[in-house]
């Protein structure tokens, strides 16, 4: 009744197939990555689309913008393509290995290894070169993106009887990035991007308004290719893990992500983390003439063991390469847990290792004492 009123007849759809499949196209690639996995769960036809590169490499340049760059699309494509990148990157590296345990077997562990071992002396290394490692960066804040770099190979780690090897693993982004005008640019934060405006760093201590929108606003992708075996994750937290504010100076900020890998024969540890540090500094404020300005100063990537000690290049490059085939999750709030409990772990032993030494020094505080005492006796 109601169609004849309105003079038109509605002719119902009996099923998706008689749909365009450019309709179909249309709606996946508007998507985001879990939406789009999720959609290509419903149907055929979703799950058929879906497939294509296309729509993957839509989703990699949204939420990756280095990943628009040709040379880059070409590694990926070398890889194993847009889909599997996707799939190997989104979700974050989960360390299940970390356990309240580990603190008392690790203080086992450095009389077992031999300090060949420990520091590295092994040949797995040699088949592991540095430049197969691509390091693809992004940086947003409040979902705008103010930074992306790729980092070719890995800086000054040529020959295998180098330097490299042998000293502590450090990669300086800001420093060595590839040289051209997209990586090369100074990054600045300002009033303009979201910050809040600071009328003098006196007042910035006191309510902490500034360090609270980095914290909060703050997200890094850090992803590591290895070109040889075609293996790609993400190594940041996307969100901080902490921080430090006013260090070293009073208009430094430290922004701290990073991730748990996994050491298992490599090192007496077992587990180590990856340590991604982003440090902006103010160079302008409200009170000097001008708006609330940040630039970045540092964006670095380093890995340290359970005490501390930074890793050398050598097991880093071990440790790098088992970290691409590790378990991943997309649940942040598991991810961020197992970072936790290692922080907890890892102060656990720092505590004891101090009460040990405690203990060792009123031993020899006790012991000079009595032979102190022992040695006037007799005199006397």
């Amino acid at each position: 009744m109601y169609e004849e009123l309105m003079g038109t007849t509605i002719t119902p759809v009996e099923s998706m197939a008689s749909l365009s499949s450019d309709i179909f196209y249309d709606i996946l690639r508007r998507l985001d990555g879990p939406s789009l996995a999720i959609a290509a769960c419903a149907c055929a036809a979703f799950s058929s689309i879906s497939k294509e590169e296309k729509l993957w490499e839509n989703v990699c340049s949204t939420m990756w913008p280095s990943t628009n760059r040709e040379d880059v699309k070409s590694l990926i494509m070398s890889i194993g393509g847009f889909r599997k990148f996707y799939a190997d990157c989104f979700p974050l590296i989960l360390n299940k290995e970390v356990s309240e345990y580990q603190r008392n077997q690790y203080l086992d562990y450095p009389e077992e290894w031999a300090e060949a071992e420990y520091y590295g002396d092994m040949d797995e290394y040699e088949n592991i070169l540095p430049s197969d490692f691509v390091s693809i960066v992004d940086i947003r804040y409040k979902d705008k993106s103010i930074c992306s770099k790729i980092l070719w190979g890995i800086p000054n780690s040529n020959g295998s009887s180098g330097w490299f090897y042998n000293c502590p693993f450090r990669i300086d982004l800001l420093t060595y990035a590839a040289i051209d005008d997209d990586s090369e640019g100074e990054v600045f934060l300002s009033v303009s991007d979201g910050l809040p405006p600071i009328l003098s760093m006196e007042k910035e201590r006191k309510d902490g308004k500034l360090w609270r929108e980095l914290r909060d606003g703050l997200r890094l992708s850090w992803i590591v290719v290895n070109k040889k075996i075609k293996q790609a994750a993400n190594l940041a937290s996307w969100s901080p893990l902490g921080g430090q504010r006013h260090w070293p100076t009073d208009k430094d900020f430290v922004i701290r992500f990073g991730s748990v890998l996994s050491a298992k024969d490599i090192l007496p540890c077992q587990v180590v983390e990856c340590i991604l540090i982003m440090k902006f500094r103010v160079i302008h404020m409200e009170e000097e003439g001008g708006q609330t300005t940040l630039k970045l100063t540092e964006l670095s990537m380093q890995l340290e063991d359970m005490e501390g000690a930074h890793i050398n290049g050598r097991n880093s490059l071990l440790i790098l390469k088992e970290a691409l085939s590790c378990h991943r999750s997309k649940n942040y709030s598991e991810v961020l847990e197992s970072c936790h409990l290692y922080a907890k772990v890892q102060n656990e032993l720092k505590e004891e290792k101090m009460r040990n030494e405690s203990r060792i020094d009123r031993l020899f505080i006790i012991t000079g004492i009595a032979s102190f005492l022992t040695f006037w006796y007799y005199i006397l």
